[in-house]
């Protein structure tokens, strides 16, 4: 994860890499555990994957079928776990072995939805998509509700997810559509994350 998010920062924010490679591969050496949610965002074509799944019936004018529509998850967009990495990856930097543990970087807990409830949101933004509920009686049994506690995170780290949930997803419908209609990606993915980052800033000096 620390090569991934070190390359992808190459390739969208190259002004930032030489800052945090030192600190990114320290990781390697120290015993760093680093959980999330449910990630999403643009650009992921994952098989069996909710919003993947979605956009893809999207694209090729297909139903989509929910299994398990009570399924709650903590869903959050890409640039939050990354930027948790970041902040973990400059206090392993800055001071090593107190920092190498188990760390979680998760959604706020009001923003653990159902899957029906992200579906519905997402089908908002393209009038005519077509969905069911389907639940399958002889699927493996998966936990109905699923959260993380980032209280530690906050407290030692200083970090914080910015992006609710809605933004979470006028982000990754926007990125998509951007996509579909054959836009320049690597600008794009860049101008999204110069937005979140000022986002960022905003809310840290007490912006509403």
């Amino acid at each position: 994860m620390a090569v991934f998010t070190l390359i992808l920062f190459a390739v969208f924010a190259p002004e930032l890499t030489s800052e945090l490679a030192a600190p990114l591969l320290l990781l390697g050496a120290l015993a760093v555990g680093e959980f999330t949610g449910n990630v999403i965002g643009g650009g992921d074509w994952a098989a069996d994957r909710l919003i993947p799944d979605f956009l893809r019936a999207i694209d090729d004018d297909d139903e989509l079928v929910i299994r398990s529509p009570r399924a709650t998850r903590p869903w959050q967009h890409v640039l939050e776990p990354l930027s948790g990495y970041l902040a973990l990856a400059g206090k392993l930097y800055d001071d090593g072995q107190a920092y190498a543990e188990a760390w979680n970087f998760g959604p706020r807990v009001e923003d653990a939805q159902p899957v029906e409830w992200l579906v519905r949101e997402l089908a908002g933004a393209f009038p005519g998509m077509r969905w069911r509920c389907e639940p399958d009686p002889a699927a493996l049994h998966e936990a109905h509700f699923l959260s993380l506690d980032s209280s530690k995170a906050r407290h030692r780290l200083g970090w914080a997810a910015r992006w609710r949930l809605h933004d979470a997803l006028a982000q990754t419908v926007a990125w998509h559509k951007a996509w579909r209609n054959r836009e320049d990606m690597a600008a794009f993915s860049l101008a999204q994350i110069e937005l979140y980052k000022g986002r960022s800033t905003r809310e840290a000096n007490g912006a509403a």
